[in-house]
Order: structure tokens, then C-alpha cells, then sequence
């Protein structure tokens, strides 16, 4: 009874976990470098300021002619709807597949894993400049394959511009999610796939009755990331096309670019960044809540 209730005490007065003080300098750092620009943007939404002067008050004119007199936000929203979907569809499945195959024991799929995270490496301005020579109408893949059904020119084009930037992008980040579901894929136990094999289950059947119940964590981890890292993607699309031809692909950080840096208007600018947190914001809590990530218990349960 006594030690129960001495048990008892130390849990309520003493730390359940680790101390906060371990957390203290990954808080302060966030606080510097995230916390404390997310406010000054915020301020600056509400004023004037075409950065060679001095910044002006002017309340809520801003965020009134950013979401009511300016239509082309709501372009620039369409259009990252479209860019950040259009990701997703691609990115998940094949960097799911990358990573269940290169989860095998052979030698060769560990060379070949190595040879996929390569495009990680490189940074967006050598992408974007050896895909923009690759998609160049003079010396391109247009005139070095002999195929006339090839595009002229990839990013000239309004209607195909847009797709080739989501597998430009796919493309440099397939390998960091695919890395992700190899790493899941290897804490799954084999007894679960010798059990199936025992019971005369094929590879698709282990594939959709084990691998993915036991990668749903992993999945939930790499969407919310794909997701929400596709709202900030403006680097290599840039580099490619500075949102022409027409604006096809001005999505809102590269429109937030442009209006703060090239327009001189930093009060428009920082409400679209404003509202690039805010999206962000809910997709990631909305993912959370919907995936019941917070009442995550162990893969290996049961197993």
C-alpha cells in the first residue's frame, strides 16, 4: 500500500516524459526563425509599402483588394489547387512502389535506391536549368527524338506547362517519400508475410492486406508532407518558367514572388503569404484530425 501510494506521488509530481528544457532550444529556435517573421508578415499585410519608402498603415485595404478587387488571387488559387492535387496523384503512388521495392534484400535494389535519391541531391536552379534544356524546342527531346507526336516546346505551351512542372517536381521529390516507405516497409514484421505464404496469399494480396494496413502511419506522414510542401514550391518553377507562358502556372508563392519583388508591393504580398499559412494551417490539422493521427498506437500491434 505504501509503495503503491509513494508510486502514486512521484507520477503526480514528477515528470510523465522527458523535460520541456529538452525541447526548450528547438522552441526558441523556432520561435526566431518562424514565430517571430510569421508576425511581421502579418503586420506588413495591413500596410503600404513598395519597400523604398517608408511602410503605412492602411488597415484592412490590403486583404480587401487582394481578395475582392484583384481576380487574378483567385486564379492563383485555382491554379495551386490544381498543381498541389495534380502532385499528390502522382507523387504518392510511384513514390510508394519506389519504396516497397527497394525495401528487398538484393543487392541490386539497394544500388538502384541509391541511383533513385540522386535527384534529391542536386539543388532546384541545376534542375530547373537541365529541364529547361531538355524541354527546349531548339535542342530539347523535340528535336532530338524522331517522334511527331512530341511537343515543340513543353513550357511554351499553356494547356501542357502545368503538367510538366508537377513531374519536374515528382521527380525531385519521389526519392525523399519513396525513402520514407522503404524505411516502413522494413519495420514490418516477416512473420506477418511467411503466415500469408503459409495460407496461399500471392504478392498482390500481401501487398494490399499487410503492406499498406501496416504503412497506413507512413502514408498519413508522406501526404501530409507532400501536400502541404506543394503550397510552397516556388524555386524550380521559377527557374523553368517564371509563371509564363499566360500565367499557367503563377501559383501563389511564385504570384507572392512577383507581387512583393517585381511589383514593389509588399502589403498584397504578405496577404498572400498570409493566406498560404492559413491553407496550410488547416490542410495539415485537417489531415491530422481526419487520419486520427493522434490516436496512433503502435504498427506491430498484434502482430
Amino acid at each position: 500500500m505504501t509503495e503503491t501510494a509513494s508510486r502514486s506521488t512521484t507520477t503526480g509530481l514528477g515528470h510523465k516524459g522527458p523535460s520541456f528544457l529538452m525541447a526548450l532550444p528547438a522552441v526558441v529556435f523556432f520561435g526566431i526563425f518562424a514565430l517571430i517573421p510569421l508576425v511581421g508578415v502579418v503586420v506588413i499585410s495591413f500596410m503600404e509599402w513598395n519597400v523604398l519608402g517608408s511602410p503605412s498603415w492602411v488597415g484592412l485595404s490590403n486583404w480587401q483588394a487582394v481578395l475582392f478587387d484583384r481576380p487574378f488571387t483567385w486564379t492563383a488559387l485555382g491554379l495551386t489547387i490544381t498543381f498541389v492535387v495534380g502532385s499528390y496523384l502522382f507523387q504518392a503512388p510511384v513514390a510508394l512502389l519506389l519504396g516497397v521495392f527497394m525495401a528487398g534484400q538484393q543487392r541490386y535494389r539497394a544500388l538502384l535506391g541509391v541511383l533513385y535519391f540522386l535527384p534529391l541531391l542536386f539543388s532546384s536552379v541545376a534542375v530547373g536549368l537541365t529541364f529547361q534544356s531538355l524541354f527546349s524546342p531548339n535542342y530539347g527531346l523535340s528535336a532530338a527524338l524522331p517522334f511527331d507526336w512530341l511537343p515543340n516546346d513543353w513550357l511554351a505551351n499553356s494547356d501542357l506547362v502545368m503538367w510538366v512542372m508537377i513531374f519536374v517536381v515528382g521527380w525531385c521529390f519521389v526519392p525523399f517519400h519513396g525513402l520514407l516507405y522503404q524505411a516502413g516497409v522494413r519495420q514490418i514484421p516477416q512473420s506477418m508475410y511467411e503466415a500469408a505464404t503459409i495460407d496461399g496469399a500471392g504478392r498482390l494480396r500481401k501487398f494490399f492486406s499487410i503492406t499498406l494496413p501496416q504503412l497506413r502511419y507512413t502514408i498519413i506522414t508522406s501526404s501530409t508532407l507532400m501536400l502541404v510542401g506543394s503550397l510552397t514550391y516556388f524555386d524550380l518553377i521559377y527557374v523553368l518558367t517564371g509563371g509564363q507562358p499566360a500565367d499557367a502556372v503563377r501559383i501563389l508563392p511564385l504570384d507572392m514572388y512577383v507581387t512583393g519583388f517585381a511589383s514593389y508591393n509588399l502589403g498584397y504580398a504578405s496577404v498572400i503569404a498570409v493566406i498560404l499559412v492559413a491553407i496550410g494551417l488547416t490542410l495539415s490539422l485537417l489531415l491530422n484530425v481526419l487520419s486520427g493521427s493522434s490516436k496512433m498506437d503502435s504498427d506491430k500491434a498484434g502482430a
